[in-house]
């Protein structure tokens, strides 16, 4: 099911004052762990799944990739990064990430930032992402972390004087669909287990490199204050994987 909640305009409005939106990578608390999972990016061809504002895009150029591509599927999404974009070797192309045209040898690296669990058929996107790879070409991404994304309410179990007891799991093993309230919009997401992510990466031809489940170190927790409950539930699931 492919859907374009970010054309919405009070769904864009809300995801353009979160932090990230506003202050880019370093306001991603995930990013400085994001950011050690890539290559080496000189001279490189990259690919990101769900650009957004073309952040990865341009911090690839920076460390001197030869060319980068960002696809969407909201076109208001790719109207800002055209916005924030300058640079003749990054382009945009407004496609779902399951429609886009994974052509062989296309790319040195795939990545793609909590896109993913927006995804129905994960295993056809890693078999689209293996053939668009060059030999030993890496693919990083993140997603919202299983335990996050098992049941749709996605929030705490309560005491009765308003205090975070315990983060419920249930219907871990029920892979599939979920309706999740994102913005103040209902949102479609698809819950996978940790085995539902690496098993087709496995299938598809990639080398597992590394995983984090991104634990807030204390710099993190200095820099990023609201994540001090992120210690107590990983939030999200981070691979890096290789082509083999």
């Amino acid at each position: 099911m492919k859907e374009n909640k970010y054309d919405d305009p009070r769904f864009f409005e809300n995801y353009s004052r979160m932090p990230r939106s506003v202050g880019g990578l370093e306001a991603a608390g995930e990013w400085n762990e994001l950011r050690t999972m890539l290559p080496d990016l000189a001279g490189k061809r990259l690919l990101d799944l769900g650009c957004g504002y073309g952040w990865h895009c341009r911090y690839a150029r920076e460390q001197g990739a030869r060319s980068a591509v960002g696809v969407d599927l909201s076109e208001k999404m790719l109207e800002r990064a055209r916005e924030m974009t300058d640079d003749p070797a990054i382009s945009y192309v407004r496609s779902g990430i399951e429609d886009f045209d994974f052509a062989t040898d296309a790319f040195d690296v795939v990545m793609s930032s909590l896109a993913l669990h927006y995804v129905a058929d994960f295993g056809e996107i890693c078999r689209g992402v293996h053939a668009c790879l060059s030999p030993g070409g890496t693919f990083v991404f993140t997603v919202e972390h299983p335990t996050f994304t098992a049941l749709e309410a996605q929030d705490w179990h309560y005491g009765p004087a308003g205090e975070k007891l315990h983060w419920p799991l249930d219907r871990y093993h029920e892979e599939g669909p979920r309706l999740a309230r994102f913005l103040g919009h209902d949102v479609v997401k698809y819950h996978r287990t940790v085995a539902g992510y690496l098993n087709p990466l496995l299938e598809a031809g990639f080398r597992i490199g590394k995983l984090s489940e991104l634990k807030p170190t204390a710099d993190m927790l200095e820099r990023h204050p609201d994540w001090a409950e992120e210690v107590r539930r990983p939030m999200f699931l981070l691979v890096a994987a290789t082509k083999v």
